[in-house]
């Protein structure tokens, strides 16, 4: 009996010296995924948190590296979308242990599109969307001052644009479970407007028949052009800018039609042609003294219709010189008009190509009758056509400032019969200048 008692002490020491120096395994560990991006690639940094293990085996399904048996292993990378599993087997020499788990890599993504505007960049303008989107599962996208304004499409409808300027497009893309957006701008061009000008030629700025003129485009975003006036000449009809023709007075409307290939109107002016007087009238012409010949100018040009200074004065214009103006001074005591080719003898330097003009400085010394009131209601060329004028001029007539207003008539070395209106004396020292009115028959 003693004997087996202690056998029985004898067994029951060893059983419990055997549970003592077994360790039990417990497979742990934690797996956090770098700046907590879960779109590929994905890198994935492991914390091993076992206890009682002395060997270890990791398996990365999907991972670079694909194992690894170091108890801390090194980040595994994950390059692809996927659903992927990590598996830890830790044991020692009695004990074994497995724990696993599985997470997902989203799919990359990148975010990109492009804009064609259709037909045209002028508004109102259509612009077709192209995704070129490559990665994401869900789409917003947001059209500023566009119609529709936004939209969930993979591939949006054509986006309609009403008005010119800048317009943004913007795209925010998903994988499920990160956002990524990227947004692009048009510029489009102001809708047509449809405008021109009439710029008479130099010698029709009275808009008397026959009657020229430049039709100057001002439209805005168009791209071909249509004039029409009926009986008018138009030089070309179809060009941006052109020259027309009206023969005979009356009221004419004058049209240009527009087109860019989305829309197309039409301007339209109307003018009216006054018939030909033959009679150009120049108001407010000023004529300096002789200390004002290279200021206020002394010399005038029916042709040209300036007043020309001495410091202007070249062959050229020279020759187109008409009238000269000499004032001895500021008092107005001695004022006469002199031909060109004799302004030397007023102490003027000589004219180039200087023409002769004769002149009639004081009417009420000769047998012709006109008078300022003549003048004034002179609205055509019929009185001054039949004045001997060249017949009647002289040399050496000249008048002063007592009467105002006065009439001065001449005619040109080519014809040209016309009438001076001097209305007023305007003393103003060494730029002292008459005020004058000016009418003269067209060449």
């Amino acid at each position: 009996m003693k004997k087996i008692l202690l056998i029985a002490a004898f067994l029951s020491a060893a059983i419990s010296c055997y549970k003592e120096s077994r360790l039990l395994v417990k497979s742990e560990f934690s797996a956090t995924v770098e700046n907590d991006s879960y779109t590929a690639p994905v890198r994935v940094v492991l914390e091993n948190n076992s206890t009682g293990a002395d060997f270890y085996q990791w398996t990365f399904e999907g991972g670079v590296p694909s194992t690894s048996s170091d108890r801390q292993p090194p980040s595994v990378a994950y390059n692809e979308a996927g659903t992927y599993r990590i598996v830890l087997e830790a044991w020692n020499s009695t004990e074994r242990d497995v724990k696993e788990m599985e997470f997902s890599v989203d799919s990359a993504v990148s975010v990109s599109f492009d804009l064609e505007v259709l037909i045209n960049s002028f508004a109102p303008a259509e612009v077709k969307i192209i995704n070129t989107t490559a990665g994401a599962s869900s789409y917003q996208w947001t059209f500023e001052s566009g119609t529709p304004s936004s939209s969930t499409e993979r591939h949006p409808a054509s986006v309609y644009f009403a008005t010119q300027g800048e317009h943004s497009v913007s795209l925010t893309a998903s994988n499920g479970r990160e956002t990524f957006s990227t947004s692009r701008t048009i510029n489009l061009d102001a809708p047509i407007s449809v405008d021109f000008d009439i710029e008479p030629s130099f010698d029709d700025f009275d808009y008397e028949a026959p009657f020229t003129a430049t039709l100057t485009n001002r439209t805005t975003s168009g791209l071909t052009y249509a004039w029409t006036c009926p009986e008018a000449a138009i030089a070309d009809a179809s060009a941006e800018n052109t020259d027309i023709h009206i023969q005979n007075a009356g009221t004419y409307l004058i049209e240009l039609t527009a087109s860019n290939g989305k829309e197309t109107k039409t301007a339209g002016k109307q003018i009216t042609v006054n018939p030909n007087t033959n009679l150009y009238t120049m108001q407010d012409v000023k004529l300096g003294i002789k200390s004002a010949e290279h200021t206020v100018g002394c010399f005038y040009s029916l042709s040209l219709r300036t007043v020309v200074s001495s410091d202007n004065m070249d062959a050229d214009i020279g020759s187109a010189v008409d009238l000269v103006f000499f004032g001895l001074d500021a008092g107005f005591n001695y004022c006469y008009f002199t031909s060109p080719d004799a302004a030397a003898s007023s102490g003027f330097m000589p004219v180039p190509n200087a023409t002769q003009t004769f002149f009639i400085n004081r009417i009420e010394d000769t047998p012709l009758t006109f008078t300022v009131s003549d003048f004034d209601a002179m609205w055509d060329d019929a009185l001054l056509s039949t004045l001997d004028i060249r017949g009647s001029s002289s040399a050496g007539s000249w008048f002063t400032n007592v009467e105002i207003p006065r009439a001065v008539l001449f005619e040109t070395a080519a014809g040209i019969k016309g009438a001076i209106k001097i209305k007023g004396f305007i003393s103003e020292g060494d730029m002292s200048y008459i005020l004058t009115d000016i009418k003269f028959e067209k060449q």
